[in-house]
């Protein structure tokens, strides 16, 4: 397959009181287009924030950062702001949608960062609202006026309206009660079978059998890693099974 994202020696340090916080360690990672990768770890263990170096949200201190052909790792604020539009897209356990804005306008909104064609905008959304049993009662509603799980969901709808290569979710089911946690999980099992790439931070077992492959970070770096077969839901408990015998050999 296809490598999407590939890192070399890749770090990333913080000062705290002037001491430096060496939070990611010389990581070479590739990940494969297609592919849906979770990314696990203790708290600390440099998760979020290596979601947030290959997706250019965060530049690295050191290292490189290859999407496809590109290094974004070099990029300037600006170009990094164009290549996320361009080929990103996320979802957060907050899901920041606008307060002042419809549901329907969130997501216009975001897909006329990359085009002036309104219509067409609108009509993918009709399509990914649909997918995500998101009905026309709600285009209007505000934020406010729904529920966490319908939230979410309008918040993987923005973040899909751009066609991105890339979908990153950081525990996009943290916030969520069972019945709405598991739903967004459907809806991102359902993407990565047609061949959406998804890259997820989670600690949650129920979440991370959905994907393929796991990544274990211990202290910045990978401690090992777990090739999972297709989920189907048939399979859930055996590889929930498998991935908490992985975990433990890895300490967690």
């Amino acid at each position: 397959m296809k490598t999407i994202i590939k890192t070399k020696k890749l770090c990333k340090s913080f000062s705290n009181g002037g001491q430096q916080i060496h939070v990611i360690k010389n990581l070479d990672l590739e990940i494969e287009e297609g592919s849906f990768t979770v990314i696990m770890g203790r708290s600390g263990s440099g998760k979020s924030t290596l979601l947030y170096a290959v997706s250019g949200m965060d530049k690295p201190t050191l290292g490189e950062v290859w999407f496809g052909s590109q290094d974004i790792a070099g990029l300037s604020n600006d170009k990094l702001a164009v290549f996320r539009r361009k080929n990103c897209g996320f979802v957060f356990q907050q899901i920041h949608l606008m307060d002042t804005m419809s549901v329907m306008d969130n997501i216009i909104a975001n897909g006329l960062l990359l085009t002036n064609d309104k219509k067409a905008i609108y009509k993918r959304a009709e399509k990914l609202l649909a997918r995500v049993m998101i009905g026309r009662e709600l285009y209007h509603k505000f934020p406010g006026q729904l529920s966490g799980g319908e939230a979410q969901r309008v918040g993987i709808v923005r973040a899909l309206i751009n066609r991105p290569a890339l979908l990153f979710a950081d525990e996009p089911t943290g916030a969520l009660n069972s019945s709405s946690g598991f739903a967004v999980l459907d809806i991102l099992s359902d993407l990565h079978k047609n061949g959406q790439s998804v890259v997820m931070v989670t600690h949650d077992l129920k979440s991370a059998v959905r994907g393929n492959r796991i990544i274990y970070l211990r202290d910045g770096a990978a401690a090992g890693e777990l090739e999972l077969p297709p989920y189907t839901k048939d399979t859930e408990n055996s590889r929930i099974d498998t991935l908490q015998k992985f975990l433990e050999r890895m300490g967690w």
